[in-house]
């Protein structure tokens, strides 16, 4: 790569703003999600919500589609592990995640771009913070130039 390109790939980035897929649980994640709104805490709106009832519930096709779909990123929040709504589905929800993985790393899709993390209902500031977090890193991996047909 010439220093040319090395510079008009820095400029590039710079407007880069990334699209993330959010899925949030329906009992924590998403009511974590709304009292941010709620606290008028400050995060990027660069995260797209799906509510889903559990993220012990989460198919990886799901997030396949979201990759295919242009995100360059994706974002899964549940509840914390032993708080769930649904008994022991987040423990689910982690196994998933782990083949989830396993899946995006054979499309060659880094595991940064998909993050699990807990929120629960009470966690408004938290659910910012990771917000924050994850903009800021797929910021830093750039554009998804991956074309996935899930």
């Amino acid at each position: 790569m010439t220093t040319q390109t090395q510079q008009q790939t820095t400029a590039d980035l710079a407007g880069f703003e990334p699209r993330i897929v959010g899925f949030l649980c329906n009992w924590c994640s998403y009511a974590g999600a709304d009292k941010a709104g709620a606290a008028q805490l400050a995060y990027p709106p660069n995260v797209r919500v799906i509510r889903i009832m559990c993220t012990g519930r989460l198919d990886p096709q799901f997030v396949l589609k979201a990759y295919s779909e242009g995100a360059d990123g994706v974002l899964v929040l549940g509840c914390h592990p032993g708080d769930c709504h649904y008994k022991e589905q987040n423990y689910r929800a982690i196994q998933r995640h782990e083949i989830t993985l396993r899946l995006l790393e054979q499309f060659g899709i880094p595991a940064e771009r998909c993050r699990l993390d807990f929120v629960s209902a009470a966690e408004g500031e938290k659910f910012a913070h990771v917000i924050g977090e994850m903009v800021e890193t797929v910021k830093r991996l750039g554009p998804l130039r991956i074309q996935v047909n899930a």
